[in-house]
């Protein structure tokens, strides 16, 4: 591996401030590591090799800037955010051909800061499912182990970083799709508050839910990536107009975990969650309470009704925001249809995986006269006292922490047939999303048994990630690197 694509986005940042790195350099040799390792992880659906070399050739003859935090810098972002020029898929057939003319508002802020963008990743179709093997064009494989899952539905995200094909992605997290995948293939995953990130440009799956992050070595990679695409945007209305704070000097400020109060939910550490995995998490907690941290035991109750509320929710907003794609305006358009109510259904069902039209037809079902108060008006009601269980915790402590996912990584085809099952996989991230709150996954170290990364998941108060970050940091110290991915090695 080249001791390039090694280094942490911080550390490339530097290299390339102070030209010991040129810009060309960098992505050659991010280049070079697809190259070795995209036919065994099958992580990014397109390359834009030529554009990502002219971008750097033109940052080079210009020289570094200053006031550009990521100049130079290769990252990869998830093929559902909008990226002016390049195929955006969605992981679907029905969007095979779709380029728009614009970037997502957190892909032109990527740009602005010099940042190059160099692919884009594989995903679960419209970012519906767990282990990215919904995607209509390929699975992809976890960088630890090449017969297991990288998580979903940002998995191509989570792999690329693992993979070191570049130094940060950005995924987006519907109902932990950062965090899974960042915990799964051991690597940094962030989910900012609903509404500290704009949305504009990423194709619409939950609109209450889906939030845009970065993946990345390190938190403090995450930091400054974060500290890139977040504020106000006015042309996405529920982008919050608040400034973003300086989250790279919160982690400089930091002096350590003494008196922070770190909550543990009773129902994040108990039944059904393997135990290495639990081994695992109580270890760097207990290293914590060694470096002054204190631990208090908290409740969030309405737990075991978050995948029923979730999937309620998400489903039934996933038929509103679908809805769109008809085959008249743009994307897959079935041509032997003799009248336009059949080009709907045979577009629709030519270009929409199996996922897809499951809860499509679920969301159109909650939705429906005589079933929206018994469906989906009892999940928003839920949703808020979801919601309120996590403000009751805040009162008592200042991060919540328990493991991102109860398994490590699970075998391709090894769940993927039995939904419900799958659905089980985000019991713990997905009251995150309910809540409105954000969080992320630390990776630990791996566990006794199978030798797989293990994820830690922080959840922070409403807009305050510089809190969340510099807890995180802390942690962070604290537990060993993780070694180069066993499945590459």
């Amino acid at each position: 591996m080249s001791d390039l694509t090694t280094k942490t986005l911080i550390d490339m940042r530097d290299a390339l401030a102070t030209g010991a790195v040129t810009a060309e350099a960098a992505v050659q040799a991010c280049l070079g590591r697809v190259a070795a390792t995209e036919p065994r992880i099958d992580a990014l659906l397109s390359v834009q090799a030529e554009a990502a070399l002219a971008r750097a050739r033109e940052l080079d003859a210009a020289g570094p800037a200053p006031d550009k935090p990521l100049w130079g810098v290769p990252v990869i972002v998830k093929d559902v955010l909008c990226a002016k020029g390049a195929p955006t898929t969605c992981g679907s057939r029905i969007l095979e051909n779709f380029v728009p003319p614009f970037d997502a508002t957190a892909v032109a802020r990527l740009k602005d800061a010099g940042a190059i963008i160099l692919a884009k990743a594989n995903m679960d179709e419209f970012a519906m499912g767990s282990s990215t093997e919904n995607s209509a064009y390929k699975v992809t494989k976890n960088p630890w182990d090449l017969s297991r899952v990288p998580g979903g539905s940002s998995g191509g995200s989570g792999a690329a970083v693992a993979a070191c094909q570049c130094f940060a992605t950005l995924g987006t997290d519907t109902g932990g799709s950062i965090r899974l995948p960042a915990a799964f293939c051991g690597c940094v995953g962030l989910k900012p508050s609903y509404g500290r990130v704009s949305r504009f440009g990423m194709v619409a799956y939950g609109s209450s839910l889906d939030q845009i992050g970065p993946l990345a070595r390190t938190v403090a990679d995450a930091a400054q990536v974060l500290s890139v695409i977040a504020g106000h945007d006015p042309r996405d209305s529920t982008s919050v107009d608040a400034p973003a704070p300086d989250y790279m000097a919160a982690l400089k400020g930091l002096s350590g975990l003494k008196g922070l109060r770190i909550g543990l939910p009773r129902e994040y550490w108990g039944e059904g969650v393997e135990p290495e995995i639990l081994r695992a998490c109580r270890t760097a907690i207990d290293a914590a309470v060694d470096a002054g941290a204190t631990v208090v035991d908290v409740s969030l109750p309405h737990t075991r009704y978050a995948i029923a509320t979730y999937y309620i929710v998400a489903m039934a907003e996933a038929s509103s925001n679908l809805a769109r794609f008809d085959g008249v305006r743009y994307g897959h358009r079935n041509r032997q249809a003799a009248e336009l109510l059949d080009m709907y259904k045979r577009s629709r069902t030519e270009g929409f995986g199996d996922e897809v039209q499951r809860r499509i037809i679920i969301g159109t079902y909650v939705l429906s006269s005589g079933y929206y108060d018994a469906y989906y008006k009892k999940a928003a009601q839920v949703r808020r006292l979801i919601r309120q269980d996590f403000l009751d915790a805040y009162a008592t402590c200042d991060v919540i922490c328990g493991p991102t996912c109860p398994v490590p990584a699970f075998p391709i085809g090894g769940v993927v047939d039995d939904p419900l099952k799958m659905y089980l996989m985000d019991i713990f991230t997905i009251s995150l999303n309910l809540a409105g709150l954000p969080g992320m996954s630390l990776p630990v170290g791996l566990g006794a048994d199978s030798g797989l990364p293990v994820g830690l998941q922080i959840f922070g108060q409403s807009f305050k990630e510089d809190a969340l970050l510099a807890a995180a940091h802390g942690l962070e110290a604290l537990t060993p690197a993780l070694p180069e991915p066993a499945g590459l090695a």
